[in-house]
């Protein structure tokens, strides 16, 4: 009699045994009123609006198996979502997640990156959760997340609403992730840069908590609702960078940015040019300032630079550009 092996590979299963795998550990969205099973899901918008949005993680550019687990990835995954719903004032209330694996990819791969999601979910906010998604064959490791949210009848905060005279203030942190990666690219490689897995024995004191701002970042997503109601003018998460990100704030809002570096911590380089973080960018009127969020710089007059530091214009790059960064070296 055949026996199935304890682990097979998803090119040993059907996408419906997989899917229900899936299913069985991601748990229920709070606001889903048909849920996974269906040719697409049904959620409740109470405030008859919807904030949307969708990111890629591709093996390579975004992450490394050789460094990240199936759990990390899944994690990874719902957090940079999530945290694009907060920046936006918003509840995340639903995922829709579609993976491409190689036919080789171990089904409990796919299950501990269910377990990911769900955890991710349950931490950052409460009540969202997996409603559906889809599944492919590829070369290369994709995993494509879109996050619905709901408003609750706020304003969306755009990143265009900054004004002069502003206090620019950030929830969460800032560089902590670029220092994991740094120990990651620095530590856990091969001669060739090839990316080997982490030895924990060459994981100094105080470092696992870096590497975990890199492999599973935990944003302040409550924190977005809270900036909103607040009166928060403007906001976005700071992805790519904190001079990036402020950059791209300051051009659209038509205003300068002056960060402070004294506020930035004691690795001033990091906090400015590391990204993946996922915090929460704000500007907020002088005499407002919600709790979880800490005062950075402020914003003046718009002049010929976007970003200032200390009254300077800011000159490096600010973050990450995958065009211009990847060492496109996988593993």
């Amino acid at each position: 009699m055949h026996q199935a092996p304890a682990d097979p590979t998803i090119g040993e299963l059907s996408e419906g045994e997989i899917l229900a795998r899936i299913a069985a550990r991601t748990g229920r969205a709070a606001s889903a009123i048909v849920g996974p099973g269906d040719d697409a899901a049904v959620v409740a918008t109470p405030s008859g609006s919807v904030v949307a949005t969708t990111d890629t993680l591709v093996h390579g550019p975004d992450f490394r198996l050789a460094w990240s687990s199936g759990y990390d990835l899944g994690w990874k995954a719902a957090a940079v979502n999530l945290a694009d719903v907060a920046a936006m004032g918003a509840r995340p209330t639903a995922l829709l997640v579609a993976l491409a694996m190689p036919n080789d990819t171990r089904v409990s791969f796919v299950e501990a990156l269910a377990d990911g999601l769900r955890d991710a979910c349950d931490a950052l906010a409460p009540g969202c959760a997996v409603v559906g998604g889809d599944l492919t064959v590829s070369a290369t490791l994709t995993v494509a997340v879109t996050a619905l949210g709901d408003l609750e009848g706020r304003q969306a905060v755009l990143r265009s609403g900054a004004r002069e005279g502003d206090v620019v203030a950030v929830a969460g942190e800032l560089g902590v992730a670029a220092r994991g990666l740094s120990v990651l690219f620095d530590r856990f490689r091969d001669v060739a840069g090839s990316p080997v897995p982490v030895d924990p024995a060459r994981v100094g004191a105080g470092e696992a908590g870096i590497l975990m701002g890199q492999l599973r970042p935990s944003p302040p997503i409550g924190l977005g609702p809270m900036a909103s109601t607040a009166g928060a003018h403007a906001m976005m998460d700071v992805s790519d960078g904190l001079g990036l990100d402020a950059r791209r704030m300051a051009d659209a809002s038509d205003v300068t940015i002056d960060l402070i570096a004294a506020t930035l911590g004691p690795d001033v380089v990091s906090a400015i040019e590391g990204g993946e973080d996922h915090a929460l960018l704000a500007t907020f009127a002088d005499d407002v300032l919600p709790p979880g969020f800490r005062v950075i710089g402020r914003v003046v007059a718009r002049g010929e630079a976007p970003l200032l530091v200390d009254g300077r214009p800011y000159a490096g790059s600010g973050g990450w550009d995958p065009y211009r960064d990847w060492d496109s070296v996988s593993g």
